[in-house]
């Protein structure tokens, strides 16, 4: 039925923010950023790759009503809405060292896993990002 997954969504409270650390720190792309009017539809995705990208959401209408946005808002700045994103790297290492450079704050250092090279981090919203470098 399905062919693929193209945009995973996020709760960002700010767009501009999330675009600074998105595309400023993390090195992400933008790939959409339209006025639709009730909206804004951001989008970044990693630099070459338009297969799958991620919506930086306000949490407001239309989607969810005022009520529910200002407990989504809540729920974000708290780090509570489980939503989270997964990235692989080359170099876990490198990349770590490269982010944390850049003012990134970590949750977790590269640690060795079963799966691969592994750390984590939070954006200023407060979800969840991980990065691995999987066993070559």
């Amino acid at each position: 039925m399905f062919n693929t997954i193209t945009h995973s969504q996020i709760y960002v409270l700010d767009q501009d923010e999330a675009l600074d650390f998105y595309v400023g720190k993390l090195g992400l792309e933008v790939t959409a950023d339209v006025d639709m009017g009730f909206m804004r539809w951001l989008t970044v995705g990693i630099p070459g790759d338009t297969n799958r990208q991620i919506l930086l959401e306000k949490p407001g209408p239309p989607s969810l009503s005022e009520e529910t946005a200002e407990q989504v808002r809540a729920l974000v700045t708290k780090g509570a809405t489980g939503g989270g994103l997964i990235f692989t790297t080359d170099d876990c290492r490198k990349t770590y060292e490269t982010l944390k450079a850049k003012g990134v704050e970590f949750t977790d250092e590269p640690t060795e896993q079963p799966y691969g090279i592994d750390c984590g981090l939070r954006d200023p919203f407060g979800n969840s990002i991980r990065f691995t470098q999987l066993p070559s």
